[in-house]
């Protein structure tokens, strides 16, 4: 019967030391700080010179697609004018021609060429 327990002790032992390590908890990483970033230096615009002034147009006319439409503008100081168009799904013309004098507001002038076709 000690021989039984020696032999046993013994086996114990063995198994205890190849069976694996207890898992060790370490301590979470450390993290450094995020990074600081400095603002991006600032812009200054520089101060409008003169009073503005521009001309402006474009036109789009593409047949398989059925876009056709543009538009003009110019602008001398506070005075702009101009006019656009645009072929509508309807197949009507539709033209306006705005001015805007300072701050009077956008006032606009719609017309309608061609007569509005619906297809069955």
């Amino acid at each position: 019967k000690t021989m039984f327990f020696k032999v046993f002790t013994v086996a114990v032992l063995v198994a205890f030391a190849w069976a694996e390590p207890p898992p060790s908890y370490h301590p979470p990483p450390s993290y450094n700080p995020p990074p600081s970033y400095n603002p991006p230096p600032s812009y200054k615009a520089p101060a409008p010179s003169g009073h503005p002034k521009y001309d402006f147009n474009y036109a789009v006319k593409d047949d398989p697609s059925g876009n056709d439409f543009g538009h003009q503008e110019s602008r001398d100081g506070y005075n702009t004018q101009g006019n656009y168009y645009v072929l509508l799904p309807d197949g009507r013309l539709q033209r306006v021609s705005y001015t805007v004098n300072g701050d009077a507001g956008y006032v606009a002038q719609v017309e309608y060429e061609g007569k509005a076709q619906y297809p069955a």
